[in-house]
């Protein structure tokens, strides 16, 4: 309201002149100064009617657009949604943005394909790329001793690699590839921890779990994907006899899956950016030469879940936001790290 008559403001002042110089002349010319007031008296109010006339009209005209583009998804689509206009300037205007709506749209449109093919493009070479990895794996076999174990353990590494590009691709457009259902805590678990076996058992860490006996409602192979990453942390940070242990509990009606280890731990000035697209934080640009168990490092000096690239944890947070996980994390330096999954009931899960 406030913006509308500070906007006709400059209209007013400039009648409110043309009425003085008209009234001026008027007593000129030898016109009754009682008769000019009459005039005044007369005139004026009307033009202030007028005026609060058309104030309150366009601003009721405003809120009528302002509720339209309000309730719309797609805000670019506001130009073609918009009512008749109600005069011509109204109608120039509508068409500009009209004009300027469609411009967007195509924009958009042609964005979203490119983003489409991308996406497509990405999961075709996902799938190709595991054939020549299977054959290497196969290779391997004929293959002894250190030889063996450390193209072994690059092979798993592109497989880490390969694994989180899918993901990555898939999770801009996941209501095309998430599926709820019900699913035992154990059996994802299960199936994280054979993904991960050969890093598992080559870097010497133990898994433990408790109470993992009770489902919860998420994607499988989305939620295997998240615990899997956060394995693959817990045994690149790993400390002296590391141990993970996945803990669930009941929190309400909701369940936690409490993934923790004994590793080395995140300064505590690192926590708030962990979950931070691209973040590697200082143990993860000191730790590329870790070796494995036993003291035999890797071809190249490379540490066994690779180097960090701050993927892992960015696409847990949002892969977690897809699937309507709660993900919190804490860390104490020298003394490990726990990251909590919090799984929704499957009465608030809203993509069910």
């Amino acid at each position: 309201m406030n913006r509308a008559l500070s906007a006709r403001l400059g209209r007013i002042a400039l009648w409110l002149l043309c009425a003085g110089l008209a009234a001026l002349f008027l007593l000129a010319t030898g016109t009754q100064p009682g008769v000019l007031a009459i005039l005044l008296l007369l005139l004026l109010p009307l033009f202030a009617a007028v005026q609060a006339f058309d104030l309150l009209r366009q601003r009721a005209r405003c809120r009528e657009l302002e509720a339209i583009l309000e309730g719309l998804d797609r805000k670019y689509l506001f130009a073609e949604c918009v009512p008749p206009p109600r005069d011509p300037y109204e109608r120039q205007l509508f068409d500009l943005v009209r004009r300027a709506g469609r411009a967007m749209t195509g924009a958009v449109s042609d964005a979203e394909a490119a983003q489409r093919e991308y996406r497509e493009y990405v999961e075709q070479w996902v799938h190709e790329i595991k054939a020549p990895i299977t054959a290497a794996r196969l290779i391997c076999r004929d293959l002894e001793g250190d030889t063996r174990r450390k193209l072994t353990a690059e092979l798993a590494q592109i497989e880490a690699h390969v694994e989180r590009a899918l993901f990555y691709a898939r999770a801009e457009a996941p209501e095309k590839d998430c599926l709820f259902r019900q699913v035992e805590l154990g059996k994802l678990a299960a199936r994280a921890i054979e993904d991960h076996r050969s890093l598992l058992i080559q870097s010497g860490v133990r898994v433990e779990t408790e109470g993992l006996g009770c489902a919860v409602y998420t994607d499988e192979k989305w939620a295997a994907f998240i615990l899997g990453q956060l394995l693959q942390n817990a045994a690149r940070y790993r400390g002296e006899g590391p141990v993970i242990r996945l803990t669930a509990r009941p929190l309400g009606r909701q369940t936690q899956l409490i993934v923790a280890d004994n590793g080395i731990g995140i300064p505590a000035h690192e926590l708030p950016r962990v979950f931070d697209r691209g973040f590697t934080g200082q143990n993860g640009r000191s730790r590329g030469g870790q070796c494995l168990a036993g003291g035999q490092c890797l071809a190249g000096g490379q540490s066994l879940a690779g180097g960090s690239t701050g993927m892992g944890l960015y696409l847990c947070k949002k892969l977690a936001k897809s699937l309507e996980l709660g993900l919190q994390i804490a860390s104490e330096e020298g003394q490990g790290t726990a990251v909590t999954l919090t799984f929704p009931t499957k009465e608030n899960l809203t993509k069910l």
